[in-house]
């Protein structure tokens, strides 16, 4: 009699320590997520990604997965040298993860709703990330509107921006906003009259739904290190118009549970009260972000802050305001909306009133965004212009193109009897990759070996260019014909 509990042979092993890989780009001048599937890695490249992003210097946040057990992923950064998108790695015998579509109806009646009070669903100038529908109607409108504030625990600036809305994204935790506040982005990822999906619930009760509107906003940075400190709302366009669209709603510049320093998750304030909560004031919930941020910035006064000029207003000045040579608080408010629109990387020491190339090589990217050619992209701005980037129209500035995503040549006499390192891992993978690994019987690893030498002057061989001296040896030519993915 056969045992019942022994394993099969249609019952394969499934090796734990082997991953799904697959990279998330988000393309900021439409707010699309795409993502592509890599296939499998094993234990050994993983240790060696995570041992990458515990390097500071490396321009990778590595961040586990809440819904998924071993998963993680990687937000790089572009401006440290990497390539600004998400890597994500899955077990292959992680339990499945599914997005639930949210039910658009609310489960309370909401008696006493003060429907009067109506806002905006979308701020002027949001990139508006993924799908859009993140959400449903609001079960408690009569609590009245409120933002609910968080931090991500991640840096600011750079491509954070986008490397964190796409984790969010794929871990279903979409607030309806992020912020960036060093250069002052603003995206969306569903619109503000329904609800998000950062928060836990209370018991039975659905704090994400709790308000007439509960305006969910994650800003870039670490609570430990409140955000606003050297933050000036009035060079923030964005930042501006985040505020304002929540005043539409209704929403109060007061904080009823007390400043988001201490945790006061007190029901009944939460439940009654309009106005401004932190992430530690949200009944049924533990975390305690944002930190101790300035509430005199967040929200600050509703006519505050002023703008550096008062005379700059939505209406086109003239064209005689900006070209070389002028120097005028027309000049600070585009760069300031330019940067607003994804032109943050032409301002080395941000804008100001006195036109330099960094406000025309800005303005042109912003027409070219739109299609725009010849005198209609020349890098100062016409009625056309001003009316797009004061409306919040038309295409933001795509960003700069990514830095070579190969690995460089590591230099001559590196490779040698002795050498360990993770280049020489990611040679032997793309050698096995481009078919010629019949050399290893186990790996390939990060210690030179014979097997390496071997395997690379079959590669050699192969190769008209390189079988001229194929001494197992990469050079220079051979290194630039495997093209080696970067670390």
């Amino acid at each position: 009699m056969t045992d019942k509990t022994s394993k099969t042979e249609d019952a394969p092993e499934v090796d734990p320590r082997r991953y799904h890989v697959a990279v998330d780009t988000i393309d900021l001048s439409t707010g699309a997520v795409n993502s592509a599937y890599l296939g499998e890695c094993d234990q050994a490249h993983v240790d060696e990604v995570r041992a990458l992003a515990a390097i500071p210097a490396a321009g990778r946040l590595l961040i586990e997965s809440p819904r998924q057990s071993g998963a993680f992923f990687v937000a790089r950064d572009a401006t440290q040298g990497s390539d600004g998108d998400l890597d994500v790695y899955v077990p292959v015998d992680a339990e499945p993860f599914e997005v639930r579509q949210p039910e658009p109806t609310p489960r309370a009646s909401g008696r006493g709703a003060r429907t009067a009070t109506r806002g905006p669903d979308y701020i002027a100038g949001a990139v508006r990330f993924g799908s859009q529908s993140i959400g449903g109607a609001m079960d408690h409108p009569e609590s009245g509107a409120r933002f609910t504030w968080h931090t991500t625990e991640s840096p600011a600036g750079g491509d954070y921006f986008s490397g964190v809305a796409a984790y969010l994204i794929r871990v279903a935790s979409e607030p309806q906003v992020i912020y960036d506040p060093p250069t002052d982005r603003v995206g969306q990822f569903g619109p503000l009259s329904k609800s998000a999906r950062a928060l836990k619930n209370d018991a039975s009760r659905r704090t994400n739904r709790e308000g007439l509107v509960n305006i969910q906003v994650e800003v870039l940075g670490y609570a430990a290190k409140p955000w606003t400190q050297g933050f000036d709302p009035s060079k923030k366009v964005n930042w501006q118009r985040l505020l304002a669209a929540g005043r539409d709603w209704g929403i109060p510049d007061t904080w009823p549970a007390g400043p988001p320093s201490k945790a006061n998750r007190n029901r009944g304030t939460w439940q009654s009260k309009a106005g401004h909560y932190g992430h530690i004031h949200v009944p049924g919930n533990d975390h305690t972000d944002p930190g101790s941020i300035d509430v005199t910035v967040v929200p600050g006064a509703a006519d505050d802050p002023k703008p550096a000029d008062p005379t700059v207003t939505n209406s086109f000045p003239g064209a005689d305001h900006f070209g070389p040579g002028k120097n005028n608080s027309f000049v600070t408010h585009l760069g300031q909306m330019l940067v607003a629109r994804g032109g943050g990387r032409f301002y080395k020491d941000g804008p100001g009133p006195k036109w330099s190339d960094a406000d025309k090589d800005a303005t042109a990217a912003f027409q070219k965004a739109q299609g725009w050619t010849g005198s209609d992209a020349d890098g100062i701005p016409g009625p056309t212009t001003w009316a797009y980037l004061t409306g919040g129209k038309g295409k933001n500035i795509p960003p700069a193109a990514k830095p070579a995503t190969l690995e460089p040549y590591p230099g001559d006499g590196f490779f040698h009897v002795g050498r360990t390192s993770p280049i020489v891992t990611a040679l032997g993978r793309r050698l096995v990759a481009l078919g010629f690994g019949k050399h290893y019987k186990s790996g390939p690893g990060p210690s030179w070996t014979e097997a390496d030498r071997k395997n690379v002057a079959d590669y050699q061989r192969s190769k008209p260019d390189l079988k001229g001296d194929p001494d197992g040896y990469p050079g220079p030519k051979t290194w630039a014909d495997l093209k080696i993915p970067k670390l």
